[in-house]
């Protein structure tokens, strides 16, 4: 199953990394990246792999939130297919 995750909140130094790692970490493999800064805010969105993942996405939701609550960041995980429909237009 391939989910989509999305990162916005202020810029700092270590957002990539402390995701990157948290997915690495639990077997969630990066199928694409994008990010950027918009208006001074970090926006980050993933294409990512959950086949060999050791967590389901209601528990990587849950997991990668509580992980990277320090740093200030919204974080939404989104099976792929729930994500193509919401934004198809």
């Amino acid at each position: 199953m391939k989910a989509i995750i999305t990162v916005v909140g202020g810029d700092k130094v270590g957002i990539i990394a402390k995701v990157s790692a948290f997915l690495a970490a639990h077997s969630i493999n990066i199928v694409d990246i994008t990010q950027t800064i918009l208006s001074g805010n970090f926006v980050m969105m993933m294409m990512t792999d959950f086949e060999k993942a050791d967590l389901d996405l209601d528990s990587a939701r849950k997991a990668l939130c509580e992980d990277c609550k320090s740093l200030g960041v919204e974080i939404n995980v989104l099976n792929e297919k729930v994500f193509s429909e919401m934004h198809r237009i």
